[in-house]
């Protein structure tokens, strides 16, 4: 049984969750000497960060309380302590949660420290310190006031824009208005406030913020900015109220930070490699981008909207990008950058992956005869005009279908093809 996936542990809040978490808390405890632990604004996450600080506790190590907080900001703050735990399920629906583990450098716990974590916990080899060494719980105020002091060093006061701002009443809620605000901007706020009911589907997505959009366009506002329910990602409206796709932010924020050397992920557009960076590809999540970071580079993320600035963290920085993608607007308006950005037709989709023979259906993606195959994750088929990626969810049973060509009418193809190709080989259907 594999509890960890790409984002760390993340199912359905239930009984057996809460008991779960306990355990982490008590195997991260027996390794880790101190460890600060934050929570979104879930209904679920105040029972379960108290799970894992009454697990950390029991045995001997010690735990820090810091509160509804994003999940970058306690990666921020973990670099005073062994260790950081987000209770989180970040864009997930509201009534699932998890728990992300951190380093001191923001980067995700690495499959060694995970399998170990792991190890303990199906071993049962879990035990609770005598009773004169369980340690106490503290609070740990001043994680928002710290992470907001230190974005602002890099940015100048004054950026009098209109921004329009959609929380999702997550928990970059307590974060990001008050940063903005802080810059010279007058915050139009739409669901800035913490809560655990989720006024519309938290991945910011472009089919979830709609409203955004309208409030953009409405206000005049100069961009607008959305956040996931634990405020690692952050998406973006332009001044004309359009949504600006993840692979044009990747872009944006490389050419505008003068980057050289970017990080992102398998299933990036073809346009980033065309704009001079010195790319590298990683598996599709953010902790592997985070890891491939460490070895250098001086930007990194993948187009879901998690953008890793390495100079402050190795974790993903919905808040961080927020100020910088405000500061880029007040240089020049985003639509005529979006627009000068270049583009090719992409499209990304899903299908459940139950029933997929998983050995037919590399076999039948090969006879599409691609120029060159990657397997780092799932299967990509590079072609003279495009490529195809099929990989499974790291997160969710299905399968992810991402396709990119020179022209409308090849990524349909491809992105068809692929389709097909999946319900072709699900159980049930004949080998042909």
């Amino acid at each position: 049984m594999q509890l960890f996936g790409t984002s760390g542990i993340r199912r359905v809040a239930d009984k057996d969750l809460i008991q779960l978490v306990l355990k982490v808390g008590l195997a991260v405890g027996k390794v880790y000497g101190s460890v600060v632990v934050g929570s979104d604004t879930r209904t679920s996450s105040e029972a379960m960060k108290h799970a894992l600080i009454s697990g950390l506790l029991a045995a001997g190590s010690k735990g820090y309380d810091a509160g509804v907080i994003p999940t970058p900001t306690l990666a921020f703050a973990a670099r005073e302590f062994d260790a950081g735990a987000m209770i989180t399920a970040s864009h997930n629906p509201p009534e699932y949660n998890g728990i992300k583990l951190l380093n001191p450098d923001g980067s995700a716990f690495g499959s060694d420290q995970q399998n170990q974590i792991e190890g303990m916990i199906l071993n049962d080899s879990l035990s609770a310190a005598v009773w004169d060494k369980i340690k106490s719980s503290s609070l740990y105020s001043g994680a928002v006031e710290s992470h907001i002091e230190r974005i602002l060093q890099d940015f100048p006061g004054g950026l009098k824009l209109k921004v329009v701002l959609d929380c999702g009443c997550g928990a970059a809620s307590v974060v990001t208005p008050y940063l903005l605000r802080k810059l010279g901007c007058e915050v139009v706020a739409l669901n800035c406030y913490p809560s655990g009911f989720f006024p519309h589907p938290i991945e910011p997505t472009e089919s979830n913020l709609g409203d955004l959009m309208r409030a953009t366009r409405e206000f005049g506002a100069d961009l607008g900015i959305a956040h996931d329910g634990d405020g690692d990602r952050m998406m973006a409206v332009d001044d004309k109220g359009r949504f600006i796709p993840g692979d044009k932010l990747l872009a944006l924020f490389a050419q505008e930070t003068e980057t050289k050397e970017v990080v992102t992920t398998i299933d990036a557009s073809m346009a980033i490699d065309e704009m001079g960076f010195n790319v590298t590809r990683t598996r599709v999540g953010d902790n592997y981008v985070s890891e491939e970071l460490k070895k250098g580079g001086d930007f990194g993320g993948e187009p879901s909207g998690s953008w890793i600035f390495p100079h402050i963290s190795l974790c993903p920085d919905g808040v961080y990008a927020a100020a910088q993608l405000v500061a880029i607007a007040s240089q020049q308006k985003l639509s005529v950058l979006v627009d000068s950005l270049p583009r090719y037709p992409l499209l990304r989709g899903n299908v459940s992956s139950e029933g997929v023979v998983i050995s037919k259906l590399e076999r039948q993606l090969m006879a599409m005869e691609p120029l060159s195959v990657s397997t780092i994750d799932g299967i990509k088929l590079s072609f003279e005009d495009g490529w195809l990626l099929i990989r499974a969810s790291g997160t969710e049973p299905k399968i992810r279908v991402t396709a990119e060509a020179k022209s409308e009418a090849r990524v349909r193809q491809l992105y068809d093809k692929g389709i097909g190709t999946i319900r072709e080989c699900m159980k049930g259907n004949k080998e042909k």
